[in-house]
């Protein structure tokens, strides 16, 4: 898969089919219309191109909402489509001024000129150009004009997405692994910078990495205990641990911290980017009476981390 950032320079398509979304999750939803758009190039020979935006389009035309939080980050996204055999994955700086580009200069200027489509698959539901007034319609009647086919995707896909969408965001926050698996297609992971905490782990036998995640609209994972799978390129690390998100009311921590007791490693990896797979969610955070209750736990949850993960 080729990824391109600069539109002024893209490569010819040949016979482009192309497809536009966020794919935020890349989940199995998602994963149905990226098959639908191979089958339509396959009909013609033709290329498959998926246009996404950086940053989400929310975060530029919806600031005033809740903020809203990223199953993947962009580079995250890029890694799994890779695995996907797209052709080309455009990436588009979602700017004001792109947002408050009329609907027919977007199908013009945009679509046309720059990626000179044979089909567009696109949603009945999809809206583009100023003010969200275009619409699977307008493409429908600007298709004899600018020679490129139309392709609807259909209804009950487009629940797929959306609902997928809600129940992982859901799932995720309330540390609901399997669920998010089951609509993912894979589990659940993000990256994090290992950073200096109070060393208290270590002075009960348990010393642990902390974690300052690398994008800030990354949606982390709801309070508790994980067994998790543990990755670093440069230490080349592949181990099981277990990690716990919350505040440590045991020793009346406030901050909320990330926490990985890499099992069978005890080296320094300041500054270090580890990758965090989740397994399991063994328990919710838990107010222990001293640090001998809490020792007596973290034994037990290294017991039942063990028996979740898989052999490495």
């Amino acid at each position: 898969m080729k990824v391109h950032y600069d539109i002024q320079h893209l490569p010819p398509f040949r016979n482009a089919v192309i497809t536009i979304g966020t794919f935020d999750g890349l989940h199995n939803g998602h994963r149905k219309i990226i098959e639908l758009m191979q089958s339509e190039a396959a009909k013609v020979n033709g290329e498959t191109v998926i246009i996404t935006f950086d940053p989400h389009p929310r975060q530029i035309v919806a600031k005033e909402r809740a903020p809203l939080f990223l199953i993947n980050t962009p580079e995250e996204k890029i890694s799994l489509l890779e695995k996907l055999n797209i052709d080309h994955l455009v990436v588009i700086p979602f700017t004001e001024a792109f947002a408050n580009q009329t609907a027919e200069a977007y199908i013009s200027d945009f679509l046309v000129n720059t990626f000179h489509p044979h089909t567009i698959i696109i949603g009945y539901d999809h809206r583009f150009g100023k003010g969200r007034s275009g619409d699977y319609k307008l493409l429908e009647e600007k298709a004899a004009e600018y020679h490129y086919e139309v392709k609807e995707i259909p209804v009950y896909m487009l629940e797929d997405v959306t609902i997928s969408s809600t129940k992982i965001r859901e799932a995720i926050l309330q540390g609901d692994v399997d669920t998010a698996r089951n609509c993912l297609g894979y589990d659940y992971f993000f990256s994090g910078i290992v950073i200096k905490g109070n060393q208290l782990g270590r002075t009960i036998g348990y010393p642990t990495a902390n974690l300052q995640i690398n994008n800030e609209n990354k949606l982390v994972p709801g309070n508790g205990v994980y067994a998790v799978i543990i990755q670093n390129s440069t230490f080349n690390i592949q181990k099981g641990g277990m990690m716990n998100i919350g505040v440590r009311p045991t020793v009346d921590g406030t901050n909320r911290v990330i926490e990985v007791n890499i099992f069978n490693f005890d080296e320094a990896i300041y500054g270090e980017t580890l990758t965090i797979t989740l397994i399991k969610h063994l328990r919710s955070e838990v107010k222990f009476n001293g640090l001998d209750a809490l020792k007596a736990q973290l034994a037990l949850d290294k017991i039942a981390a063990m028996e979740a993960l898989p052999e490495l």
